[in-house]
Parts: C-alpha cells; sequence; structure tokens
C-alpha cells in the first residue's frame, strides 16, 4: 500500500521532469551545432579563396552578382574555355555551366547516382568514357559538349530542354533555376562583360608556396588547346620575359590574344570567331578562376591590373602601355 501510495505520489511530476530533460537536451544539440558553424565560420574558411562575378546593366553599372568557391571558379573556368576552344556560342557555355550547377554544384566529386561521377555526373556505365576520364573536368566538358552539339538547334531551345537532351535526368525542370546564374558566369568567362569576375583570398590563405609558370602554360593548353601558345610566340615572348632585369619578368607569361579558334559548324550552332579584346578577357578571366591553385600574383590585360596584394580593390585601371593592351600578362608569386 504504501509503495503504490509512493509512486502514484511521485507520477504527476514525472512528465515535467522528462520534458525538461527533453528541452535540456535540444538546446545542448543546438549549442553544439552553433558552437561547429561559428568555428567553421571564423577558423575553418580561413585563408579560402572567394570569387565573385559580377554583371552589368544597360548602363555598365553592376548589377547582379554570384559569389563561389575557388574550386567552384576552376571548374566554371574549364567548362567555359573548353567550349570557347571549341567555337562554342556563348549560350552553348550557358547550357554547360547551368548544368553543372544543377548536377554537381560546379564540383568534381566522386560520388553520385549510381555510377554517377564528376561535374556532369557522367556514368561509365552509358559509354561516357572511364572513370579517370570523367573526373578529367576538361574531358567530361568536352563529351558534354560532344552530346550538346548533336541536338538539333540547341542554341534556340529552352534551357532546360537542351540540357535535357543530353543528360536524360529524372528531374529535367532543375536545370532553369540555375540558368541566370550560369547567364553571369558564361558572359564573364567567355570575356562578354570585362573585368567582371575577381577572386580573393582571405587571412592565412598565402603558405609562400612559390608559383610555376610551366604549370601555367600546362593547364592553358589543357583548357584551351595548344593553339593557346604558338610555338613561335611563346618561344620568343618567354625568351624575352626570362632576359628581363626583374625577377618577376622570368615569372611573367605573355599570352597572345587572339581570335578563339572555330570549330566546323554543327547544326544549331554556327560556330563564329571572337572579337580579340573578348578573348583577352576570356584569358584573363581564366587566370584570375584559376589564381588560388596556380600561385598566380598579377593579372593585366587592357589597361586593367589585378594583384593578390590589392585582391579586394578588384581589377585597377593602370596605364594601357603598361598592361600590355594586346597580351594577357599572367605573373605567378616568387
Amino acid at each position: 500500500m504504501s509503495q503504490h501510495s509512493a509512486s502514484a505520489a511521485s507520477s504527476p511530476s514525472s512528465p515535467f521532469r522528462r520534458r525538461a530533460v527533453r528541452i535540456g537536451a535540444g538546446v545542448a544539440v543546438l549549442v553544439a551545432v552553433a558552437g561547429y558553424v561559428t568555428v567553421q565560420f571564423f577558423a575553418g574558411d580561413q585563408g579560402s579563396t572567394r570569387c565573385s562575378v559580377r554583371g552589368q546593366d544597360v548602363s555598365g553599372a553592376n548589377g547582379s552578382r554570384y559569389d563561389l568557391t575557388a574550386e567552384q571558379a576552376v571548374n566554371a573556368a574549364t567548362i567555359s574555355s573548353v567550349g570557347t576552344a571549341r567555337g562554342m556560342p556563348e549560350r552553348a557555355v550557358t547550357i554547360a555551366l547551368a548544368t553543372a550547377l544543377q548536377e554537381s554544384a560546379l564540383r568534381n566529386i566522386r560520388h553520385g547516382d549510381r555510377d554517377s561521377l564528376g561535374l556532369f555526373q557522367q556514368r561509365p556505365s552509358q559509354g561516357w568514357g572511364t572513370e579517370k576520364q570523367i573526373l578529367d573536368p576538361a574531358y567530361s566538358a568536352g563529351r558534354f559538349y560532344q552530346h550538346l552539339t548533336e541536338v538539333p538547334g540547341y542554341s534556340r531551345l529552352p534551357l532546360t530542354v537542351a540540357a535535357q537532351r543530353v543528360q536524360k535526368s529524372g528531374f529535367p525542370q532543375a536545370y532553369a533555376k540555375h540558368e541566370p546564374d550560369a547567364a553571369l558566369l558564361a558572359s564573364a568567362l567567355t570575356g562578354r562583360t570585362p573585368a567582371s569576375l575577381t577572386c580573393e583570398t582571405r587571412r592565412g590563405g598565402d603558405d609562400g608556396t612559390p608559383g610555376d609558370p610551366a604549370k601555367v602554360r600546362e593547364r592553358l593548353v589543357r583548357d584551351f588547346g595548344a593553339g593557346v601558345l604558338p610555338r613561335e610566340a611563346r618561344g620568343a615572348r618567354d625568351r624575352g620575359a626570362t632576359a628581363g632585369a626583374g625577377a618577376q619578368d622570368a615569372r611573367t607569361l605573355v599570352v597572345p590574344v587572339s581570335p578563339a579558334p572555330s570549330a566546323p559548324a554543327s547544326a544549331g550552332a554556327p560556330a563564329a570567331e571572337s572579337a580579340p579584346r573578348q578573348r583577352g578577357w576570356t584569358l584573363a578571366h581564366w587566370a584570375m578562376a584559376h589564381s588560388a591553385e596556380l600561385r598566380v600574383a598579377r593579372i593585366t590585360y587592357a589597361g586593367r591590373e589585378w594583384r593578390t596584394t590589392e585582391a579586394a580593390k578588384g581589377w585597377q585601371r593602370v596605364p594601357e602601355g603598361r598592361a600590355g593592351a594586346d597580351d594577357v600578362r599572367i605573373t605567378t608569386s616568387p
């Protein structure tokens, strides 16, 4: 009897104690999550490179903006440069970028649905290539463009339709939401909107590793093709730079600006050569996107200059002769 009475007496307060315990546990979880996010924001993000693309309205003033990581910028630049090297129009680059934004968020991931891989989530079992090939961003972008050119009139189709004809996704309408950002990126990376892409390495990001002009050459050729650095121009210009009095000259790769190579015309994709100035900004923005990876300290072109030590200022105007109106100059870190 007394035992039953004691149990009964304690039962009214039990739900309150249990509720208090649950609330306390919930608060502890929230505090832990908040602490993790704070640490990641203030500590984990130190040294990371952030890039941004700014559009221009009809008056030439800054318009919309899209922010991305250094990894995303490199992959976006590769997708664009591979398209440019094939003579693809800006619309094709926009379609490719929107597709990669949806499929991988512009990250070269090693997982996905079934055996899907890479920027475009291409599947080895479906004939897109080997796993190693698909995880090469230049290869996977080339394969995407190859299939896109086989879509009749793709440049006149809605982006979702054109992308779906290539990807055969289970969620074809998902590509549409990425079109504005993809168009902004394509405008910058194809050089149509000059001085619109900038990158900035946050505190702690410079570990003192020197850059290597040879690696810049290698990546340029991988993304744009061998014609980006003509043999005769490459030898003469590099020898002239190396013979300069300053150490900076030895670290500077001079990339001659010439019209982009045109690819054989395909249905719905007439190939047109880019104007030299637009081609120059294609190369300059490519160097900007790779600035963290390739340890680029300075880029000059068409009266504009970007320096990693003053990256927050973006592209700065300098005297035309000093910046090199006809060549893109990429200087690596010492």
